[in-house]
């Protein structure tokens, strides 16, 4: 290769080339090259190389010039930084092409294009620094990108905005913090073909889960226009979550889809006036996701092939940071740039920090939520810039520790970020500006948090919480919290297994580090309450209700949803794939809903369809709701959701439960119920699990067992059937103690009649894990395993070794 040269075909550059192109155009040379024979789309291009910035610098004496700019300046004054930074780029924006390097780039340009097409066909200039993507610093977003350039005249300009980009305030802070020098970088500049996403889609996508670095996802977040918007983190974008060990099998792996607001758009803008413009997305398309699910899954395979390409490469895992663009001209997807992951992957695996909020009556200080970055929690004062032009940052006040509370940001505002102990902003997703900047300096953030620059006030104390699920919240005042660190490579082997109990689908990608040995119990009641929002039974009838203000939250609910029934099926088979997905291929045992008529009265349209009942503890709830005919099209849904996790998705891991079934009639009750919506007991390695809550379970143990594939004994339920009282009443609270005699008695038979029968048998709860003599009790009755909370796993497991070693001195 000939390094005089200053401009070369985009598919010419290689990895090995970073030096001449820079990390972003030798990863798109790498891929036009290896992927496209593998059927990744990239948009062809050319480049001007690094030898054409230093040429450009140097022929117009810019060096010295920029060195004494620089040299006695102090770059943490904002204002210093500001005028520095403004005088630089003037300079650079104000130079001139050698001849001979102006000629080669207009010769590099027609050939791509075509002479005739140049002031009809746009193309995007993009810069690549040869220092973007080093192992101890991502300079990624750090200069910038110019789309629907057409003409000679702005094409060059263009390239040399592209050279100045190097110099912006928060390029010249990132090197100065990292002590890179400002001469060792240089930049490379790539003109590549457009694709029509103004007219299509377009967005960000990770091979690894962003927030707890779960190496097994491909995230997506899309919206409609051209991508900067998404990028910047102006616009709250849809996320769709795909797994990728199933993908790779030929399942539709699809295990989340989130609609987001996605309020507008960026478009072609008007010739002669302006490049692009930004306008407000029309209403009826903006309820929609922007992308089908094939194009979801034809993405995520591409992501899946880049990441593997790029693992091979280097010769170690290597998880990648993707944009993406669909034409909508010819409804062709297309890869725009792709890069190294910089913040998991350099993150030892088997050490975990958790932060836990130490108030637990909190709910009534949430002021706002939104999208939770990071798993921290920080808190201080807070400075709203609402209205605050980036180009003033330095004359703001902003100290150390205060929460930057903004309406988006972008790279000029990095300076500021640094300082900030948290960061929340109106708008964005978990690929936007702010949530990449965050987790690069390691402070947690909230976005998409709508309304926050109108009600969190400059000055106000508030607590910033991203460690309870995906959703970040923000608490009024101070709220004192604890941290725990663990080291996994510490956690002793056991033999009696030791699962997780998983309420929320939001916290399941979290824990799946944990050598937990599957799900003991993951509860479908979170998921309905959370994810669905409304009465299941209200959903399907709610037309027949005269009830305008359910069905207009019913109709804003279903957004994006061909109707209300396949809302609530693919809802629920999202929330339960995504543990599913966490812990594969490990048993994820699913409990059926059972919720009580006091729970399910109290949910949107409940007041139509649940009966009053002087206990509904022990009235109508689990096993006997769901061949009722009052509910049975409901637990139809849940059946169809479950058939869409298994079959569909390919989660044959999931096993389901039973719970509070009375008779084995009922059982046989709710079989038929199953098989007539699609499930079957033994069929595709199906099985079915039975939730040991009733004494009934107990002492019918032995006919039970004939029909089911394992008990899961529900001790809360048990011990208060079994002591004849109710949980829920402080009046006998004294007396509920699941080691009370009786309780362990049944325990005890249960065990061994299961044991007998040959079918598994587990407890779920929190029992083993709070009171060890419970624990070495249970492991001696030879209990199949133990399921507990995330926050009790570590201790458990521990105790449960401590157990086992005594009883194999003995």
């Amino acid at each position: 290769m000939n390094n005089n040269k200053f401009t070369m075909r985009l598919i010419d550059a290689s990895i090995g080339d970073i030096d001449l192109v820079g990390g972003k155009n030798a990863s798109l040379g790498e891929m036009l090259q290896h992927l496209t024979p593998r059927g990744v789309h990239i948009p062809d291009g050319f480049i001007v190389t690094s030898e054409a910035y230093f040429r450009f610098i140097t022929e117009n004496n810019l060096d010295q010039k920029i060195k004494a700019i620089l040299e006695d300046a102090d770059i943490s004054d904002l204002q210093e930084l500001a005028r520095c930074g403004c005088s630089i780029r003037e300079y650079i924006q104000s130079g001139t092409f050698p001849t001979s390097m102006e000629q080669e780039i207009i010769t590099a340009y027609g050939a791509l294009i075509g002479l005739e097409n140049m002031q009809d066909i746009g193309v995007a200039v993009r810069s690549s620094a040869t220092a973007e993507d080093l192992p101890d610093a991502s300079f990624a977003g750090q200069q910038d990108t110019y789309l629907n350039i057409r003409g000679q005249h702005e094409l060059l300009k263009a390239i040399k905005d592209c050279f100045a980009s190097l110099f912006t305030d928060r390029a010249i802070s990132y090197r100065e913090a990292f002590n890179f020098g400002h001469f060792n970088i240089g930049l490379s500049v790539c003109i590549q073909q457009m694709v029509r996403s103004d007219r299509g889609v377009s967005g960000v996508a990770f091979s690894i889960d962003t927030e707890s670095g779960f190496k097994d996802a491909v995230i997506i977040n899309g919206s409609y226009g051209l991508g900067e918007l998404v990028v910047q983190g102006a616009v709250n974008p849809d996320e769709f979550i795909v797994y990728k060990p199933l993908l790779k099998k030929g399942y539709a792996a699809i295990v989340e889809k989130k609609l987001g607001e996605k309020q507008l758009q960026m478009i072609y803008g008007d010739f002669g006036k302006e490049t692009v413009r930004v306008i407000p997305t029309p209403v009826e398309r903006a309820k929609n996701f922007c992308l089908t699910d094939t194009q979801i899954l034809l993405l995520s395979k591409w992501v899946c092939v880049i990441e593997d390409y790029y693992s091979v490469l280097k010769g170690k895992w290597c998880p990648m940071d993707v944009e993406w663009a669909l034409d909508g001209v010819s409804g062709e997807l297309y890869i725009v740039q792709a890069r190294p992951e910089t913040i998991h992957s350099r993150k030892l695996s088997n050490y975990v920090t958790e932060y836990k909020i130490d108030e637990k009556n909190r709910a009534s200080r949430i002021l706002l939520q939104g999208i939770a970055v990071g798993d921290k929690v920080a808190y201080g004062r807070i400075h709203n810039f609402k209205g605050i032009d980036k180009h003033k940052m330095h004359e703001v006040s902003f100290n150390a520790g205060d929460i930057m509370v903004a309406e988006m940001t972008d790279p000029d505002w990095e300076p500021i970020m640094k300082k900030a102990s948290a960061i929340i902003t109106n708008k964005g997703g978990r690929t936007c500006h702010a949530a990449i900047v965050a987790r690069e300096l390691g402070v947690p953030a909230v976005v998409g948090c709508t309304g926050a620059t109108e009600q969190l006030t400059t000055g106000l104390e508030i607590t910033v919480s991203c460690a309870e699920g995906d959703v970040g919240l923000i608490y009024s005042g101070i709220i004192p919290y604890s941290k725990y660190e663990h080291d996994l490579a510490d956690l002793p082997e056991v033999h009696t297994p030791v699962m997780m109990n998983i309420g929320s689908p939001d916290i399941a990608f979290r824990y799946a580090d944990y050598p937990a040995k599957g799900v003991g119990l993951a509860r479908e009641e979170f998921i309905i309450n959370n994810y669905i929002k409304v009465h299941p039974m209200a959903l399907l009838k709610h037309g027949e209700l005269n009830d305008n203000e359910l069905s207009a939250y019913i109709h804003s609910l279903i957004k994006g949803y061909a109707d209300e029934r396949h809302y609530f099926v693919e809802k629920l088979s999202y929330g339960i794939a995504k543990i599913a997905s966490a812990y594969y291929p490990n048993k994820v045992i699913v409990r059926f809903s059972d919720f009580k008529t006091n729970e399910y009265y109290n949910m949107p349209g409940g007041k139509y369809f649940e009966p009053g009942e002087e206990n509904p503890m022990i009235g109508w709830r689990g096993a006997s709701r769901y061949y009722s005919a009052a509910y049975k099209e409901a637990f139809g849904m849940e059946c169809q959701a479950i058939k869409r996790v298994r079959e569909t998705m390919g989660l044959e891991n999931v096993v389901v439960m039973i719970p509070f079934c009375r008779t084995v009639d009922e059982l046989l009750h709710v079989y038929q119920v199953m098989d007539e919506f699609g499930i079957k007991r033994g069929q595709n390695g199906m099985e079915v699990y039975l939730m040991a809550e009733v004494p009934s379970n107990v002492i019918l143990a032995e006919e039970f067992a004939c029909h089911i594939d394992g008990f899961s004994i529900g001790s809360n339920d048990l011990t208060q059937l079994v002591l004849g009282l109710d949980r829920d009443s402080a009046l006998v609270s004294s007396l509920y103690n699941e080691r009370n005699d009786a309780v362990k008695i049944m325990i005890t038979n249960l065990i061994r009649t299961a044991k007998r029968k040959g079918v598994k048998v587990g407890i779920c709860g929190q029992g083993p894990s709070d009171y060890p003599d419970f624990a070495q009790f249970l492991v001696e009755e030879g209990i199949d395993s133990i399921s507990v909370t995330p926050d009790s796993f570590m201790k458990t497991v521990k105790a449960v070794k401590e157990i086992e070693d005594r009883l194999l001195a003995y």
